[in-house]
């Protein structure tokens, strides 16, 4: 699996007969990667990278972003006051910095920017929402670099292995560009060619940030109860992946054999002989993107039923082939003149393996019958939450969810909306989602903003529900998964609970007689006065001894016992500090609650 799509790599072609719809939107795009955008020109677009420029760079905005989140918690640096809304304000200030220095960071940064604006359970819903928009359509390389390139891994120039090459590329993008070309064999065809230097590149910027994950990990306000080194591992693999276009060809053979049966799906060929780790060539399948709903209206063809096939080949490829495009968004489909789906880059990809299907099977059956209980399980087999000694507030949170979400039938659900409510009680919590997870939802969120685009009525949910239970009953294609099967299993749990529970009872009475289980209650709002008490206490023994101290310099002062009374007066003055440090503390207390 990789991260993101480059860009949107395939231009949307039109038919002949749609030439003057789409001539317009052509023209946008062969400006655009021509240079007749003012685009900024960015200080990593090179091939040549300084270890100690980029460590220095790096290091620069991590200290800067470090000193703002500790400035952050401070009431004191708020002028208009300490609330959640200034709080709010500053974060989102501080996104939109986020954003611009990884763009200013280049590729590696970008990527790493875009796979963050999946995980909502670990930042901020600022930071995810402003890195969401995090685009890195770039200034394009020149050709004499991709005649490089070509040459170093094919050993030929493009004149020798092409009949003809477009030197001008249809899109560029901050790991690589395409351009449309011709075989000497008469086949059109896209070579995707990566930007020069971008594996040094790599191999600097992740070393640093590998230093960068290690500071967080053992920050301790920030490291608790983060896996930061896990996460970079995962970006590490992620990230490698995608700059494998061997990898990507792979992937791209893998979705189409997938769908060999299916008219309606169309996915390019891979040219073998023409691809390497650098290069790849595609099949060239000109169609109109999918957000291009006029030229697909003058087509004649029908939006609702683009959407609903849309769903329908998402469905298949998370429940049937276990292997999903991980983000499918308007610039990697488009539609053929029949209205035919295609599909467009394969460096981001997914995989759902059998026993993880049959987890999430074991979470639908829990949301099913609301049972809080049985979602804990299997959140904590899918390995997206972790066992702590106490899950009871999580699994109170999660009895709310159901409880407020199964009020409204499941075909009148919003992917959108679960998902911004999941990850909003997971934020901060013990909620750890795995990437396949994140991916997964954020795709479906970006399936069904597709689809509403194409037909206003559409929602995701009510294509769902009924393709979803004919793949359950029909079973999908792995041992062990079918809805009886299911069932049955349930059914079995559900005996071996109720024969086993007079053991159960008995068990525990006997911890009881023993003294094994106690009991432990704690109220926040108890404790909250218990501390403001203490504290209370505690300052009027700091206000005794320092009108003591006070009194006592005096004394000695009048008595002209003046360096005697120098020190006893400091005393006083530390006292009466501390009792002030702690009429603050008292006062943001107070302000908290």
């Amino acid at each position: 699996m990789s991260v993101l799509p480059d860009s949107d790599v395939y231009s949307a072609k039109s038919p002949k007969r749609l030439a003057g719809q789409l001539r317009e939107a052509d023209d946008s795009l062969s400006l655009a990667v021509s240079g007749g955008v003012n685009y900024k020109t960015y200080s990593w677009n090179s091939p040549n990278y300084s270890t100690l420029k980029r460590r220095i760079g790096i290091w620069r905005r991590v200290l800067r972003f470090v000193a703002e989140l500790w400035l952050n918690s401070k009431p004191w640096s708020y002028k208009e006051g300490y609330t959640e809304a200034n709080r709010a304000a500053r974060r989102r200030r501080q996104a939109i910095w986020i954003r611009e220095a990884m763009l200013d960071l280049g590729p590696t940064f970008i990527k790493l920017g875009q796979l963050f604006s999946t995980r909502s359970d670990l930042f901020p819903v600022e930071y995810v929402e402003e890195l969401s928009k995090l685009q890195d359509r770039v200034p394009a390389f020149p050709y004499e670099q991709v005649e490089t390139i070509v040459r170093e891994d094919f050993g030929k120039p493009c004149s020798e292995l092409y009949r003809s090459f477009d030197p001008i590329p249809l899109a560029a993008a901050s790991l690589g560009q395409v351009h449309k070309a011709q075989l000497l064999s008469g086949e059109e065809v896209v070579v995707k060619v990566q930007r020069p230097g971008l594996r040094r590149l790599f191999d600097i910027d992740l070393a640093i940030a590998k230093t960068i994950a290690q500071y967080f990990q053992t920050h301790p306000r920030w490291g608790r109860g983060r896996d930061w080194l896990g996460i970079y591992d995962e970006c590490y693999k992620i990230l490698y992946e995608e700059i494998d276009y061997l990898k990507e060809g792979r992937n791209a053979d893998s979705f189409r054999r997938n769908f060999r049966g299916l008219q309606w799906v169309r996915v390019p060929k891979v040219y073998w002989r023409y691809t390497s780790p650098r290069v790849l060539t595609l099949e060239y399948i000109p169609g109109i993107k999918i957000s291009h709903y006029d030229a697909l209206e003058a087509a004649g063809l029908n939006r609702r039923d683009l959407a609903n096939k849309g769903a329908e080949a998402y469905l298949l490829q998370l429940l049937n082939h276990g292997f999903f495009h991980a983000d499918p968004h308007p610039g990697n489909i488009a539609v053929a003149p029949d209205g035919a789906l295609i599909f467009y880059d394969f460096g981001m990809m997914g995989r759902i393996r059998s026993d993880i299907r049959e987890r999430l099977l074991d979470l639908f059956f829990g949301i099913a019958q609301k049972s809080a209980d049985k979602v804990v399980e299997a959140l904590i087999q899918l390995g997206a939450l972790v066992p702590t000694d106490d899950l009871g507030p999580v699994r109170r949170s999660i009895q709310y969810i159901l409880d407020n979400l199964m009020d409204q039938p499941f075909e009148n659900q919003s992917v959108a909306a679960i998902s911004d409510d999941l990850y909003e009680i997971a934020y901060d919590q013990p909620f750890r989602f795995p990437a396949t997870f994140t991916f997964v939802m954020r795709a479906f969120s970006t399936l069904e903003g597709v689809g509403k685009g194409l037909d206003p009525e559409f929602n995701f949910m009510e294509v769902a529900k009924p393709f979803a239970l004919q793949i359950m009953a029909n079973g999908n294609g792995t041992e062990g998964n079918s809805f009886l099967d299911q069932l049955g299993r349930q059914a079995a749990q559900v005996s071996s609970t109720a024969l086993g529970l007079p053991q159960r009872i008995e068990d525990t009475i006997d911890k009881l007689e023993r003294g094994d289980i106690r009991l432990r209650v704690r109220a926040s709002e108890t404790d909250r006065l218990l501390r403001r008490m203490s504290s209370l206490q505690m300052g009027t023994n700091l206000a005794l001894l320092a009108s003591a101290f006070t009194l006592s310099a005096t004394i000695l002062l009048v008595n002209n016992w003046w360096r005697l009374a120098v020190v006893v007066g400091l005393v006083a003055v530390l006292l009466a500090g501390a009792l002030i440090r702690l009429m603050m503390r008292l006062e943001r207390m107070d302000k908290r609650f």
